[in-house]
């Protein structure tokens, strides 16, 4: 190996390293552009030196590799990334089916409840009215069972009861 081959490789390295560093720089602020011309550089001084066209061609083939690798890594990430959110859409599409559904259940729900408050509340009035109208009847009813008490009571039974007796005397003997 010859000191100018060595000096290249390890300007190289050199080159190499400086454009790893500056894309760890780059990957923590995502918002950075990359420096191109470092890049270009790095390839020229590789390609560079050894004469005919072979080793251009060697590593255009691996930087196309390695270039190919990466937008297939991206489009792969893409393509998940897009399935993903396909799937969420979908669900959020379900999701609101399900909670129109709800919805409407709710509002029924709602209006059923405001209907049997009104037939509660008529109910209640009925009750209140019959309610008063057996106060009238127990308080008749007590009336009636303590007069069953009085002697009076028990008189007007026993005259009644000669009357009737004389009636049907009298009514056997004119016929």
């Amino acid at each position: 190996m010859e000191s100018s081959e060595l000096r290249e490789r390890k300007a190289f390295v050199k080159m190499t390293k400086n454009s790893v560093k500056d894309m760890k720089e780059h990957l923590a602020k995502p918002h950075a552009v990359p420096p191109v011309t470092e890049d270009a550089q790095c390839r020229q001084m590789l390609l560079r030196g050894n004469g005919p066209s072979r080793p251009m061609d060697k590593y255009m083939h691996l930087e196309n590799e390695i270039e190919s690798s990466n937008q297939q890594f991206l489009d792969d990430t893409h393509a998940q990334q897009q399935l993903m959110v396909d799937g969420q859409d979908d669900q959020l599409h379900l999701i609101s089916g399900s909670v129109g559904v709800l919805k409407n259940m709710s509002q029924q729900i709602g209006t059923e409840l405001d209907e049997q408050s009104v037939m509660l509340d008529d109910f209640a009035h009925e009750m209140d009215t019959t309610d008063s109208k057996m106060d009238n009847v127990m308080k008749k009813m007590a009336k009636v069972l303590h007069m069953s008490n009085d002697r009076r009571q028990w008189c007007a039974i026993g005259v009644l009861l000669v009357i009737m007796f004389i009636v049907i005397l009298l009514f056997f003997v004119i016929h």
